[in-house]
């Protein structure tokens, strides 16, 4: 796609802004509306930018441009004809980026701080550092019994403080509040060949940890956008070809992964066709122990991936 198939609108300020940090927005289907008003009440020294990957929803896009023209920080809606990714997605918005650090955030995120931007900003402005991750949270997210599955499943793996972070820097990074200085994008942007969903976030701070350490501190914003256990296994689905990826390009990484090792395991029990879609049914009904359905679901991502894996 070139950049005769995006549409663009600016709002009045931001021809004129010269921002030392661009916070950048993706979104398809889902409405960022929240989320940009949420940054623009805290009225800091910042840029957006938003980019609808091909949603192809016309209410949505002028719900967009409307908030986008009212916003009193300097903001930019890029619009796509089609879907190109998230990680293509991701480098069209930077190309689009004005500041010299990049915070990326994901459309279903909420600040759980009243001056979140002012952090980032006073980080960038006192260290500049390479890279940081901000961690995220299930501070604001709604409790519902469809999404009870992924909210324990996150609140384990995902949602983990600087400490257990700083671990694994590059295993617990993800581009839901993620800063990038700009010379170190500019040197490893995100890899165009992944599709569908999972692991290109995690592949690039594989890459970057060679050369700038990544910084975990805490400065976080909830996750709105926790899903059903039907969507849940269905992005696992999509994201087994993205793992076997990470799996050749990283394989050192990879090995001392428990899912990796589980997977390899699992390429050694017979009849896959009986037991994985038994598994993914037990993780999918709502009356079962949620504990059992969480390692369930776990283990059916990890035989997905043994199919692809080598």
């Amino acid at each position: 796609m070139s950049a005769s198939d995006e549409t663009l609108f600016d709002n009045s300020t931001w021809a004129g802004a010269q921002p030392r940090l661009s916070v950048l927005i993706p979104f398809k289907g889902d409405d960022p509306v929240d989320l940009l008003l949420a940054l623009d009440r805290e009225a800091a020294d910042v840029e957006i930018v938003l980019l609808d990957d091909g949603s192809q929803d016309e209410v949505l896009a002028q719900r967009v441009t409307q908030t986008v023209a009212a916003a009193r920080t300097p903001a930019r809606f890029v619009r796509l004809a089609a879907n190109v990714g998230r990680a293509k997605g991701r480098n069209r918005l930077a190309s689009h980026a004005r500041g010299e650090a990049l915070l990326f955030l994901d459309s279903d995120m909420a600040p759980d701080d009243p001056h979140f931007l002012g952090r980032w900003r006073s980080l960038v402005e006192d260290e500049n550092p390479p890279i940081a991750f901000g961690g995220f949270s299930l501070k604001q997210a709604p409790l519902r019994r469809e999404t009870a599955l992924h909210r324990r499943m996150a609140a384990n793996s995902d949602c983990l403080g600087c400490d257990a972070r700083r671990l694994a820097p590059e295993k617990t990074l993800f581009t839901s509040n993620l800063l990038i200085r700009r010379d170190v994008f500019d040197a490893e942007a995100f890899d165009e060949g992944f599709s569908g969903w999972g692991w290109e976030d995690v592949e690039w701070a594989m890459r970057a940890v060679r050369r700038w350490p990544i910084l975990h501190i805490d400065n976080t914003a909830t996750h709105l956008g926790l899903d059903s256990a039907a969507t849940l296994a269905a992005k696992y689905e999509q994201s087994a070809a993205n793992f076997a990826r990470v799996a050749e390009r990283h394989p050192q990484v990879v090995a001392d992964y428990p899912s990796y090792r589980v997977a390899r395991a699992l390429r050694r029990v017979p009849l896959p066709t009986v037991w994985r879609p038994a598994l993914k049914a037990f993780a999918l009904a709502d009356a079962a122990p949620l504990g059992a359905r969480e390692f369930a679901m776990r283990l059916y991502r990890a035989a997905l991936y043994a199919e692809t894996i080598r």
